[in-house]
């Protein structure tokens, strides 16, 4: 089965230039402003759409990602309402894909089998679960996979030739290559290690490879797309949001509008780069 996802790839393969996957934190400082940032990254240039589930305990985010997660939750978000905001952006964008990225102990309470359903229902198209390793397939990716959904799987600077093909054995849509060791956000890469990375790990796959973890600006964007299918920026993106916040912590007007200016601008980077 053909998802968003593999379209989305084989579009932007057809066309010579890699995909800019943003992050954005649900309900992120509040449920109604987060869906105006998700309605608007596609027209700034955003080719695949990744939510955060918001999470107590997100072990391998970063401050800045922390933060957006513990805002979201004070701000009375659930994993129901994240399918709500992308049953909502579905109304208006049919084609672009979705990916919800998190822990599995929000599906895990939810239910698997009707967390699923649901998702499929709302128009979600793929999952990247960080804390559900290969070993444990049966609990969620198997599952997933059956339901029509992509399941993305996460490569690091550690995953070794023993491990590479372990990770990739029930990976789909595209591989998720994590640019640094450690938390989101904060390192930059080394952009000569990543290239050799991402080619290693392509002559073990046909799917695309995705690189995120580190990416701060277009320069940053337009040196990784040069190897790598995808660019994924998440970090600068709910950093952003941040900064633009009043001093309780609220949306202005302002804020929709900064996050879009910095994804038209990395974008631009993205795109500059012909294959």
């Amino acid at each position: 089965m053909t998802t968003r996802i593999d379209t989305r790839f084989a579009t932007l393969k057809s066309d010579g230039r890699a995909a800019l996957v943003t992050f954005i934190m649900a309900g992120d400082p509040d449920h109604a402003t987060s869906l105006e940032i998700i309605k608007a990254l596609p027209k700034a240039g955003a080719d695949l759409i990744e939510i955060g589930m918001p999470f107590t305990d997100p072990m391998a985010d970063g401050p800045a990602v922390q933060a957006a997660g513990l805002r979201a939750l004070a701000a009375g978000e659930t994993l129901h309402g994240t399918l709500d905001l992308v049953r909502s952006f579905r109304l208006e964008n049919n084609e672009t894909p979705i990916i919800l990225m998190g822990y599995f102990n929000p599906i895990y309470i939810y239910g698997v089998e009707a967390f699923l359903k649901d998702a499929k229902a709302a128009g979600i198209d793929g999952l990247i679960v960080v804390d559900c390793p290969p070993e444990e397939d049966d609990e969620l990716c198997k599952p997933a996979l059956n339901a029509g959904l992509n399941f993305i799987r996460l490569a690091t600077p550690t995953t070794d030739e023993k491990r590479l093909p372990k990770v990739l054995s029930n990976t789909s849509g595209f591989v998720y290559y994590v640019s640094i060791t450690g938390i989101t956000g904060t390192a930059t890469p080394d952009f000569g290690k990543v290239a050799a990375a991402v080619a290693r790990i392509k002559a073990h796959t046909y799917l695309p490879v995705a690189v995120g973890f580190g990416v701060k600006t277009a320069a940053d964007a337009s040196t990784i797309a040069n190897g790598a299918d995808g660019v994924v920026v998440g970090s600068a993106l709910v950093e952003e949001v941040r900064k633009s916040l009043d001093s309780n912590g609220k949306a202005t007007a302002s804020t929709v509008k900064s996050v879009m200016d910095l994804v038209s601008e990395i974008a631009a980077g993205v795109h500059s780069v012909k294959k």
